[in-house]
């Protein structure tokens, strides 16, 4: 493998420190930090770029720290890759992945995306900020199962503690994985993941074991995880999984409620929301706010409204709408999350249309609304889905993306159309240790 000697001069959105090999092509640096001179052996070489390990560290940069998590620190763990990196680091990092991607993709000039991209507004804990942790399936250097996380390079590392999970469940990976080892002693239970949520706001906790279908100890496994939790009343759910031969990807059958109530709820903006367990939520609840308050302010809904809440989920954004709007309609595809809604707006006394569906297919029988808000998935807007969204004539449409690239391929495609301008670029830390970042994106009609 040949060595060189490397200066770190920047961080790339997918986690890697980025610096120049001699012979000038780009090359990516896993585990570092802007300002890092490391040895690093190359691995993989291209003809425009290469990725390299680093073998010594030479001079740390003045923004490299030490993690709390040693899982973290040494990089077995692929949960917190800018764990080693300063905060106020990350956050400038952040915004510039999103402003990168308005140039690059985008094609915005680059003085506009200065002007248009804030600076990035952090998450008001660094540390323990996630309301959901899901551990991955694996074997110990014995060969016991055990949950645990993967690194970037894809090896499995069972974890006996995680620092991004709530502080009250430190402890929850070691402890769940005693349990679970334990109901198998009676054989394999196919399980695939496990999921934990924790509400510091309603008290909930949940744990959702993944599985495929087929035997399961349900009044054992019941009894053990409850055992094995810092909490009251603790609900357990099983997902079941199944191999769907169209998509070949595991598929959601059904929800067991093995002890508990069977679900889930945290309070956001004053208000309680009930989660089932395949239902998305997301990870850090101030920061949930955060986007919630952006999109409010941004679509100023007077009340007359009509407005619109795509790939809506459980209802974040679409109870304050509903408040806040004369008529409201939310599509969501997701069963669980169309259930989950309507049980939330019956909940809190609210009103809305709810429609189960694709939003592609359903948004253009809808017609005309006053201000909309989408969230689609990692993967942004079909091309259907944009050109229906933009026949709304929405006065204003608030974007929220978890990722740069699709967003700025989706705004090339509305700058393209004419008929919407951009009004802002709001980046927003929702996943702080990590590359990820939450935007959100106001259009003005013109």
């Amino acid at each position: 493998m040949i060595t060189e000697e490397i200066v770190i001069h920047s961080l790339a959105y997918g986690g890697d420190g980025v610096g120049k090999l001699a012979d000038g092509r780009t090359v990516f640096v896993a585990g570092t930090c802007p300002g890092d001179t490391v040895l690093a052996g190359v691995k993989e070489s291209k003809e425009r770029f290469a990725r390299a390990v680093v073998e010594e560290l030479l001079e740390a940069s003045p923004d490299r720290v030490t993690a709390p998590c040693q899982e973290a620190c040494t990089g077995r763990c692929g949960g917190c890759p800018w764990a080693h990196v300063a905060y106020e680091q990350q956050l400038f990092w952040k915004r510039r992945a999103v402003a990168d991607a308005l140039i690059r993709v985008a094609k915005i000039d680059e003085a506009a995306v200065e002007e248009l991209v804030a600076p990035c507004i952090p998450s008001k804990k660094q540390w323990h900020y996630r309301n959901k942790v899901e551990f991955q399936v694996g074997q110990d250097v014995a060969g016991r199962f055990s949950l645990g996380a993967h690194a970037a390079a894809g090896s499995f590392d069972p974890l006996a503690s995680c620092h991004l999970a709530a502080k009250s469940m430190l402890k929850a990976p070691k402890a769940l994985t005693g349990s679970l080892r334990y109901l198998q002693q009676g054989g394999e239970l196919g399980i695939e993941r496990v999921g934990l949520r924790v509400s510091a706001r309603t008290g909930d906790v949940e744990v959702a074991v993944w599985t495929r279908t087929g035997r399961f100890p349900r009044a054992q496994a019941a009894k053990v995880l409850t055992d094995a939790l810092p909490a009251k009343k603790p609900s357990i759910v099983r997902v079941l999984l199944k191999d769907d031969t169209k998509t070949k990807a595991r598929k959601v059958t059904g929800v067991e409620s093995l002890a508990g109530r069977g679900c889930w709820t945290e309070e956001i903006g004053g208000r309680v929301m009930r989660l089932t367990a395949p239902s998305f939520f997301q990870v850090n609840t101030p920061g949930a706010e955060e986007l919630v308050r952006l999109v409010m302010e941004g679509l100023e809904p007077d009340g007359s409204d009509i407005a619109l809440d795509l790939y809506s989920g459980a209802g974040t954004f679409t109870l304050p709408l509903a408040e806040a709007s004369y008529d409201t309609v939310a599509v969501e595809s997701a069963g669980s999350s169309v259930r989950d809604l309507r049980y939330n707006l019956e909940h809190n006394g609210l009103d809305a249309e709810v429609i189960g569906g694709d939003v592609g297919r359903e948004l253009p029988e809808l017609g005309y609304a006053d201000v909309a808000v989408v969230d689609p998935p990692r993967s942004g807007l079909a091309p259907e889905a944009l050109k229906a969204l933009l026949d709304t004539r929405a006065r204003r449409i608030a974007y929220v993306s978890c990722d740069p690239t699709t967003l700025a391929r989706d705004l090339k495609a509305v700058l393209a159309d004419g008929r919407y301008r951009i009004h802002s670029v709001q980046p927003v830390d929702l996943f702080p240790q990590t590359y990820h970042v939450e935007t959100v994106c106001i259009l003005d009609r013109n």
